[in-house]
């Protein structure tokens, strides 16, 4: 288009006053300007559409080129021999907990006043030892110590019973010497091992009540006494069995001599003789009665009085000793078996009183616990190796260490009944083997899975897919393998000796002819 052209498509450039002589022509310019344009646009939108068509019959989606393919020749579908590890695997999901989880009650009837937690709460997670410090009520301290039977009563000198051979065995069990560890009698010796107990922990030993110390300083009041009694009837009877003394017999032989001199000189003078004769023979008879040994009777019976003073007041000293000897009161010692435990929940805390449970605890050994079907427990051992899943989908090793049948109590109630699930199921029981404290914190609680191989190849054995056997006419087992490639491939059927087959595959024991790894068989046509 020219710039007159142009000029005359704008209005604004027109001067309606001065007619342009040339006016016809440039109308006609104008008309035919606006044809083209009008035939230029035609013929774009006809190339565009033609072009569409074209294209809308050249391109072809996947879709539609596979629906318009011709179906692939038939063929032999081959897949290579390998070598691998084959096994049987049993699978299980199993629970994991800690074992044989108890609710820990402490017997507080013995306290004389509230029984407040004053120290010594434990943290969940940490474990209770034999020895160890469980809990402090009332500043006194709760001992752990190895046993079933719960402490049900205080124990003390001259009490008997099984109770006290469980003292005396966990006693030993710390180190401790009990005394005669096959007698039930708490005598002096227990009570010194449960002072060295007390020791050992970091405590004083429990001391004897107020009456007892009373009755103790009484009784050795009584026990002086007795002995003074004694010895002063001794002191008697021996002064009854010595006699007379020299000055004594010396004084009664002057006393005789005297009487006989009276005697000659009455009668030589003419006197009373017969007075004189009376008093020799008394003076005699004294002298006489000092050489004859003394009557001790009374002096022995007073002695052998005081000894039995003596031996009660000894024995009532001996039964008040021992009631101030240390005791083991209940609220003291928490007897749990299986040592250590594992804190799992505390139901107490420092300030509160004691009214219920304390403390739940289960062992420390970290179990795991599944259900199998019979006929799956039939191909589990004890002692077998297992692989367990973690919760992060790691891998951890486990022994499998018991296999029993189910209870009632797990598995439900009835004998045949299939809702139950008791009938025919069995517990199998693991122990995972050396874990971090991370993956046990994570274990705790989960459900994982279990895998316990039942057999195995024990390595890489020639294995081929179950689809490529089949059976010979004699029942024999066999594959069919590929030899060559392209259009002089050729099958061969070889027999096999089958092995373990396991995950798909089975395991080539012996062929009779030549067969190995990437030897191609076929598993379809």
């Amino acid at each position: 288009m020219s710039v007159d052209d142009t000029r005359l498509l704008d209005p604004a450039t027109e001067d309606p006053a001065e007619p342009d002589p040339q006016d016809g022509r440039g109308r006609r310019r104008l008309s035919l300007t606006g044809h083209r344009l009008v035939w230029f646009v035609a013929g774009v939108a006809v190339l565009s559409l033609v072009a569409g068509i074209v294209l809308s019959r050249l391109v072809v989606s996947p879709a539609q080129a596979a629906a318009d393919a011709e179906p692939p020749e038939a063929g032999l579908i081959t897949v290579p021999v390998e070598r691998r590890t084959l096994a049987n695997d049993v699978t299980l999901r199993a629970d994991a907990t800690y074992d044989d989880a108890v609710s820990v009650k402490i017997e507080t009837g013995d306290l004389g006043g509230p029984a407040v937690v004053t120290g010594q709460v434990p943290e969940v997670g940490a474990e209770l030892g034999a020895a160890g410090v469980a809990l402090e009520i009332a500043g006194r301290p709760v001992i752990v110590l190895p046993g079933e039977l719960p402490a049900y009563r205080s124990l003390r000198v001259g009490v008997s019973g099984p109770d006290v051979l469980q003292l005396k065995a966990a006693l030993g069990a710390v180190g401790i010497d009990p005394g005669r560890a096959d007698s039930d009698l708490y005598d002096a010796a227990t009570a010194t091992a449960v002072e060295k107990l007390y020791a050992q922990v970091g405590y004083p030993a429990p001391s004897a009540a107020e009456e007892a110390a009373l009755a103790l300083s009484s009784a050795r009041e009584g026990v002086r006494a007795a002995e003074d009694a004694l010895e002063g009837a001794r002191a008697a009877l021996a002064a009854a069995q010595t006699g007379a003394t020299d000055v004594e017999k010396l004084q009664a032989d002057n006393a005789v001599r005297a009487a006989e001199r009276a005697v000659a000189a009455a009668q030589a003078e003419g006197g009373d003789v017969a007075g004189a004769q009376d008093e020799l023979r008394l003076a005699q008879a004294q002298r006489a009665e000092l050489d004859r040994p003394r009557q001790t009777a009374a002096e022995s019976a007073g002695v052998e009085s005081a000894r039995r003073q003596l031996a009660d007041a000894q024995e009532a000293l001996e039964e008040a000793r021992t009631q101030t000897l240390t005791a083991l009161p209940a609220s003291e010692v928490l007897f749990l078996a299986g040592l250590p435990r594992r804190v799992d929940e505390v139901q107490v805390e420092r300030g509160s009183t004691i009214e219920g449970p304390v403390m739940s605890v289960s062992g420390a050994t970290l179990v795991l616990e599944a259900s199998a079907a019979a006929s799956d427990a039939e191909l589990l051992e004890v002692g077998a190796a297992a692989t367990l899943t973690l919760p992060d989908d790691s891998e951890a090793t486990a022994t499998v260490t018991a296999v029993e049948p189910a209870s009632a109590a797990k598995d439900g109630e009835g004998e045949g009944d299939e809702k139950g699930g008791g009938a025919g199921r069995f517990t199998v029981s693991l122990t995972p083997d050396a874990l971090t404290p991370e993956q046990v914190t994570a274990l705790q609680g989960q459900n994982v899975r279990i895998r316990v191989p039942v057999s195995s190849t024990g390595g890489e054995v020639l294995a081929v897919p179950l689809a490529a056997l089949t059976a010979g006419p004699g029942g024999e087992s066999r594959v069919e393998v590929r030899r060559g490639s392209g259009a002089d491939a050729t099958t061969e059927l070889v027999d096999v000796e089958t092995g373990l087959a396991a995950q798909g595959f089975v395991e080539i024991v012996s062929a009779d002819g030549e067969l190995d790894e990437d030897d191609l068989v076929v598993v379809g046509e």
